[in-house]
């Protein structure tokens, strides 16, 4: 697959992502990195300059110049990914190794899902991914800051988010619209985008290793762009219906400047299901 933004330069030494031809010889970049090692790389080097800045002193988070991509985290607990070989085709580690406090009946289901046995990940359907999975996935997406919004555009689906940080306060729960992607309500500390959302249902997983969630999801993310290159990424999960306490991860990513979004269309290009044998359906 090539892309038309975006560059990737290649020499002897390793592959580094730059928004100019410099040092090597470029060629049309893929936004995918599944390991991470792209991201890893760049997190070596000094010599990348500090994040931009709007005219409201706020960071820049895009805004067309390009496009994030984020390693495909299948385990948000970290260590081994339960489905290695199937579905989640990752590799790449969060931050840390975490406990994950889950509930009897959502281990029950977690491990299910990780022996196989139930293999009914919504993504192989083209259902959407929700948060934070959407975070954890190989397609690129682009941030459009406007007075009020922050605009997510994803190439996965060809879909979008609205966090509103116009300072409105969250839906009352009595009154939420559940659906795939909840509402998000963002504020600034400092340098850090915080996004917090609710009113998610339960009908995708956290991660593709097969974490459960349910309609008590409550996450709160934390955007900072650390330089011009990378966004780290730090989420935190309380949804008491699955989980006794609240626990998270955190990961970085990828911009490719100049990278635009190709159109993806599900039912045309997904090979989840197509690796699914009959016996397991």
């Amino acid at each position: 697959m090539n892309r038309l933004g975006g560059w990737t330069l290649m020499s002897s030494a390793n592959v580094l992502v730059f928004g100019v031809i410099f040092g090597g010889t470029a060629i049309p970049a893929l936004a995918q990195d599944p390991s991470g090692r792209e991201v890893a790389a760049a997190l070596k080097r000094k010599d990348i300059p500090p994040a931009p800045r709007l005219a409201d002193g706020h960071p820049d988070l895009g805004n067309g110049l390009g496009a994030w991509a984020a390693p495909a985290i299948d385990n948000m607990g970290g260590g081994k990914t339960p489905r290695e070989g199937g579905g989640g085709g990752g590799g790449a580690q969060p931050e840390k190794v975490v406990e994950v406090p889950m509930l009897p009946w959502a281990k029950a289901l977690f491990d299910k899902r990780a022996s196989r046995d139930d293999i009914q990940d919504p993504e192989a359907y083209c259902l959407v991914p929700g948060h934070p999975r959407y975070s954890a996935n190989l397609f690129p997406f682009q941030i459009h800051q406007t007075p009020g919004r922050v605009i997510f555009l994803y190439e996965k689906l060809n879909s979008f988010r609205v966090v509103y940080t116009d300072g409105r306060k969250h839906t009352p729960s009595d009154k939420w619209n559940v659906n795939f992607q909840g509402e998000s309500i963002g504020h600034w500390e400092g340098d850090t985008l915080v996004i917090d959302i609710t009113g998610s249902n339960d009908k995708s997983w956290l991660d593709a290793a097969g974490h459960p969630k349910t309609e008590q999801l409550h996450l709160i993310e934390r955007w900072t762009r650390v330089n011009e290159l990378i966004m780290h990424y730090e989420v935190t999960v309380d949804d008491p219906g699955a989980y006794s306490k609240p626990w998270g991860n955190s990961w970085n990513m990828l911009f490719h400047p100049g990278m635009e979004l190709l159109d993806y269309v599900c039912e045309d290009n997904d090979t989840i299901l197509k690796r699914l044998t009959p016996d397991k359906h």
